[in-house]
């Protein structure tokens, strides 16, 4: 209580406002030092009072529905949405107490304590100035008290420092004491329960499971959280900064080049008459238009990505200063909302490539002198902005070569490119990437050929070697068009019949009782007929050497398994 009180007193006595609210020691709701600081799912801390506070964005019960904030909310938790981020954040059901502290944070209250006030008064007697402080017991204690805390038999062996060593050292940190427990730290890890206790707790309340050293278990959870950060998201967070960097970039590239423009479109228009210069203003006024719709698109990707950025650079910040300040309880007792941070943070959709971001926005803007534009006050004028962009989700595959397609022959299909409009591209030049991978075979693929017919459409060939299903990925500024990637039947080759096309082989063989029918049926003694069903006649016609009923068919012979055809059918001529 009486730590609270001085961090209460020195939030309010302080008097350089502005590096208070700067330090890490200071609530970002109510500008105060932390009291009671607990950490939301999305990693920002904030005193448990000013989270109390929040305005429920919903309320949701056990079982996952959300409920309105004035419906009854017994068995329920809230969800708030985080004063930092704007993040919509799911209480526990127990409500902020649930929450997970944050001991970093104290650490950061305590260090501003000693290095803001001179003077601490010593929270056993409250008369004297403290100059000495119990780390265990995390109490400030004036000479005559630290030297009975020496003497208590329980305390004898607690670890006492100056407070002048503590201000000397930068930065504290505080051992984690048992709430059930006082005065015992918090050393053991209990892997079914993920929670950190102590030896007493180990001996009751955890006494069948297995609790493990802090020091033992700390390495194998302590790299999970360091390889979610190194290997996923602080790589991740240079690209999220490398596409603002880009956005920031385009913007400046699409102002000088609509100011470019509008000096071709001015000097072009001075040589017409009033009807010219008429349609140059009108040419301006579009331009200004496709401008201020260019850039609205911009700013919405721009706050798009400084959103998904201060996302994860929130993640990225608190999880390096856990993982470099925090002490192993420390870095234990976070690990459960860290963790689950991160991992939302790496799944999340939002993640553009910087080579990608706004990289043509600008540059689909062109100017085309020689077009024409109709007439202005019955005069004819050439000149026209051409700003159409393509849209991948818009482009078309025509011709059925991009589903079947015939083993060693020319396969051919078109690709029509069409702009967010749906309306055909009028001129080639975008980047097209066709691949032919078997779906089967590994390193098996085909080469495929694009063709810019520079109206704003592709023709495409390949030739297949190998029969079987092949996926075709169709991309334009590297994504895929729409229905890619396409699934390709690759047939086999035809093959010819090597038999006889007539009625069956107990026909051809004048009634012979141990001939072998072409549909591969027997014949019984003494039967006539061939076994098809029809009395006194042989049924439909086939051919002898696979038993294919079509004249006008491919021969099935591969597909009768290890037998040979000689050994299975025998065609006997009449």
């Amino acid at each position: 209580m009486s730590l609270c009180k001085e961090k209460g007193d020195i939030a309010q006595s302080k008097s350089n406002g502005d590096s208070l609210k700067k330090s890490r020691a200071v609530c970002g709701v109510c500008n105060r030092m932390y009291r009671e600081p607990k950490i939301l799912p999305c990693l920002h801390t904030f005193c448990a009072d000013c989270v109390r506070q929040l305005e429920p964005f919903s309320v949701r019960r056990v079982n996952g529905d959300r409920r309105s904030p004035g419906e009854d909310n017994s068995g329920s938790g809230s969800t708030i949405l985080c004063p930092q981020c704007d993040s919509e954040v799911d209480l526990p059901p127990s409500g902020v107490d649930g929450l997970t502290t944050d001991h970093l944070a104290l650490d950061e209250v305590f260090t501003e304590t000693l290095v803001v006030n001179n003077s601490v008064l010593c929270d056993l007697c409250s008369d004297s100035d403290a100059g000495k402080r119990c780390e265990v017991c995390c109490v400030n204690l004036c000479d005559f008290c630290s030297q009975a805390h020496r003497r208590q038999k329980r305390t004898s062996s607690h670890s006492i420092q100056t407070l002048q060593e503590l201000k000397s050292q930068g930065r504290l940190t505080r051992p984690i004491l048992c709430s059930l427990h006082p005065g015992q730290e918090l050393r053991l890890f209990c892997e079914p329960c993920d929670l950190t206790v102590c030896l007493e707790c180990a001996a009751t309340f955890h006494r069948e499971h297995h609790c493990s050293s802090t020091h033992e278990v700390i390495s194998r959870y302590g790299d999970r959280i360091r390889d979610l950060l190194v290997r996923s998201l602080k790589p991740r967070l240079a690209r999220l900064e490398e596409s603002l960097r880009r956005v920031d970039t385009s913007q400046e590239a699409m102002q000088a080049r609509t100011d470019t423009l509008a000096g071709e479109i001015r000097a072009f228009a001075r040589a017409y008459a009033s009807a010219v210069e008429a349609h140059c203003c009108s040419l301006l006024r579009s331009l200004d238009d496709l401008r201020t719709q260019r850039r609205n698109q911009l700013q919405l990707q721009k706050a798009q990505l400084q959103q998904a950025l201060s996302d994860v650079r929130g993640g990225v910040e608190f999880t390096e200063r856990l993982l470099m300040c925090g002490s192993d309880a420390e870095i234990l007792t976070a690990k459960g909302v860290t963790m689950r941070r991160l991992v939302n943070l790496v799944e999340s959709g939002f993640d553009p490539q910087p080579s990608t971001v706004a990289s043509d926005n600008a540059s689909s803007i062109c100017f085309l002198p020689q077009e024409s534009a109709g007439e202005v006050e019955g005069f004819p004028v050439v000149g026209a902005i051409h700003a159409k962009t393509v849209d991948p989700s818009k482009c078309t595959i025509q011709g059925e070569g991009v589903e079947r397609g015939c083993e060693g022959q020319r396969g051919e299909f078109t690709l029509v490119c069409r702009d967010t409009s749906g309306e055909q591209m009028g001129q080639g030049g975008d980047p097209v990437m066709v691949s032919i991978v078997h779906r089967e075979k590994k390193g098996c693929s085909v080469e495929a050929s694009v063709v810019d017919n520079s109206d704003g459409s592709y023709c495409v060939s390949y030739s297949p070697a190998e029969a079987g299903l092949y996926s075709v990925w169709v991309c334009v500024k590297a994504q895929h068009v729409q229905g890619s990637p396409f699934v390709l039947n690759v047939k086999r080759k035809l093959r010819r019949h090597s038999g006889i096309f007539h009625c069956c082989s107990f026909c051809s063989s004048g009634g012979s009782k141990e001939a072998r029918c072409g549909c591969t049926g027997t014949m019984p003694g003494g039967f006539k007929g061939c076994g098809h069903g029809h009395k006194g006649h042989p049924g439909k016609p086939h051919w002898s050497c696979c038993g294919s009923v079509m004249e006008a068919s491919e021969c099935v012979l591969h597909n009768l398994g290890s037998m040979s055809p000689r050994g299975h059918l025998r065609t006997v001529e009449l």
